[in-house]
């Protein structure tokens, strides 16, 4: 169960805690996908026992790198990312542009697939959460999860390169 958007989160946490403690819940979590909350939701994190945060993330908007990832890793809580792909933005930036001839090497076929292993592949991060519609699509994000993975040196060299196309 989680807390949407920091909404009342001093209220929520105490009654999501008390069903965690009945065993009606598993796991307890919290949520923003606004940049202008993430000082507030590292201050939560670092004085509250949660089990997992949902954040937005994406090749293009990585400010969570800066604290909140680190934060998360220090306390053990699980990150779900959001909004890995700038809700269709980041498509609409490399239309028409090629995957870089080395994506092979980290069994990336696809421009999603890129971008997802971008993202899974940060040390901080449990999961993504692309969200579709579309069927193609899904199949195509899952592939991602195939393969190998880019290790930092990888990561650097995908951004760069995203950048360039821009």
């Amino acid at each position: 169960m989680q807390i949407h958007n920091l909404r009342d989160w001093e209220v929520h946490l105490k009654t999501l805690n008390a069903m965690k403690a009945d065993g009606e819940i598993r796991y307890t979590g919290i949520t923003t996908s606004h940049g202008r909350f993430h000082d507030e939701l590292v201050s939560v994190l670092e004085k509250h026992p949660f089990d997992f945060v949902q954040i937005s993330y994406n090749i293009v908007d990585r400010e969570v790198e800066r604290r909140l990832l680190p934060v998360a890793m220090d306390h053990g809580i699980a990150v779900i990312v959001n909004r890995p792909y700038q809700k269709g933005h980041l498509f609409r930036k490399i239309r028409g542009k090629s995957l870089p001839d080395w994506a092979g090497e980290i069994d990336v076929n696809s421009w999603g697939q890129f971008f997802l292993k971008f993202i899974v592949s940060h040390p901080g991060v449990t999961c993504a959460i692309p969200a579709t519609s579309k069927v193609n699509h899904m199949i195509d994000n899952m592939g991602a999860q195939f393969g190998r993975l880019p290790d930092a040196a990888m990561r650097k060299e995908m951004l760069t390169y995203f950048q360039s196309l821009s």
